[in-house]
């Protein structure tokens, strides 16, 4: 996937999936339910146990269905190995050599900023989209602030976004958002995957850009 793909696929989607697990069984678990679901991108964070092996296993297991990423990508050790395990992109908590190793690379990135010199710089080292992280410090009305001087930066408000919240970010004007707990709930840690499915189907029905009418 490149930069474009990517951007082109959050655009459609607008919606993103972080997994953060404690067993890398119950991630992997988790992974494949939500791609079965139909979310098409889905980041694990390197935090999670045996995260590059939940990762590889995961893109050999979903194909097509579903575009795997790694979360918390800090530095450029980090990058490779997720590289190494195929992951189609890769998210930051800040700028730094993650993001400098990933585009190095040719992968896209959505780089971690809060403030718009922060958001600037990451986009200037060539960050594919912003994640605008801890959203929930600023909420919908932040964002929707951000976008008056930078009406075309692709923002991605990540922390804290519910479902209500999702739909409030959206139409603040981002161009996605990631999710995290409210959607994965305790999946990844070995949790009710029946629920997990009724809150991506949830979300997804948030998320799901309406198309125009003919």
């Amino acid at each position: 996937m490149d930069p474009t793909d990517f951007t082109t696929r959050l655009s459609r989607d607008r919606l993103a999936a972080i997994v953060r697990g404690r067993s890398a069984h119950a991630a992997l678990r988790t992974v494949l339910t939500l791609a079965e679901e139909g979310v098409g991108l889905i980041e694990v964070s390197l935090t999670t146990d045996g995260a590059c092996d939940v990762i590889a296993q995961a893109v050999r297991e979903v194909g097509e269905d579903a575009f795997i990423g790694a979360g918390t990508v800090v530095s450029r050790d980090d990058l490779l190995r997720a590289q190494d395990a195929g992951a189609a992109w890769v998210v930051t908590p800040a700028g730094g050599d993650g993001v400098t190793a990933a585009v190095e690379q040719g992968l896209p990135v959505l780089a971690g900023a809060l403030t718009p010199t922060e958001a600037v710089s990451v986009m200037a080292t060539g960050a594919t989209a912003v994640k605008l992280f801890p959203a929930s410090l600023g909420g919908p009305a932040y964002l929707r602030a951000l976008k008056d001087p930078f009406p075309d930066m692709p923002l991605v408000p990540v922390g804290g976004v519910d479902a209500d919240a999702a739909t409030e970010y959206l139409s603040a004007g981002a161009l996605a958002v990631g999710v995290g707990s409210p959607l994965v709930g305790d999946a990844a840690h070995g949790g009710d995957l029946e629920q997990l499915r009724h809150r991506a189907r949830r979300f997804r029905s948030v998320c799901r850009r309406e198309e125009p009418r003919s």
